[in-house]
């Protein structure tokens, strides 16, 4: 399926990778500074560190379901929960995906009903409180 100039804004807005998985408009990305060990190895695997969102099912009124979800750390979580929440975006869970990692890693994953650029541009700004410095283990 053709990706949508509405597809690649939102994609371009998010800073991510446009793509259309299942016909649903999905930006992706990794969150590079993380530099995670599972277990004692290194992982730089999109299941480890991903950031990723999409919008589906647009109303008559330009609104859609978005979604999200990113790999976080522990001390972005209540700053990141604090701009979701005043964007007027729901968070749905947070939890881990792997044990024995090293930082600790979390995913968080959120949704509302917003015009697709609108809801990138409120996540790309949320984002703004996750660290961009390099990120590793600790001794």
């Amino acid at each position: 399926m053709a990706i949508s100039p509405l597809c690649r804004e939102f994609a371009r807005i998010f800073g991510g990778q446009a793509q259309v998985i299942n016909g649903v408009c999905t930006a992706t990305k990794v969150r590079n500074n993380i530099r995670v060990r599972i277990m004692g190895r290194r992982s730089r695997s999109f299941l480890t560190i991903p950031a990723a969102i999409s919008f589906e099912s647009r109303g008559r009124d330009g609104r859609a379901l978005c979604l999200g979800e990113t790999v976080i750390l522990t001390q972005e979580i209540n700053p990141f929960i604090s701009r979701l929440r005043s964007a007027g975006i729901q968070v749905t869970a947070l939890h881990n995906h792997w044990l024995f990692t090293n930082p600790q890693i979390w995913y968080i994953h959120f949704q509302t009903i917003q015009r697709p650029l609108v809801f990138a541009r409120n996540v790309r700004n949320a984002s703004r409180v996750l660290t961009n410095r390099p990120v590793g283990p600790s001794k």
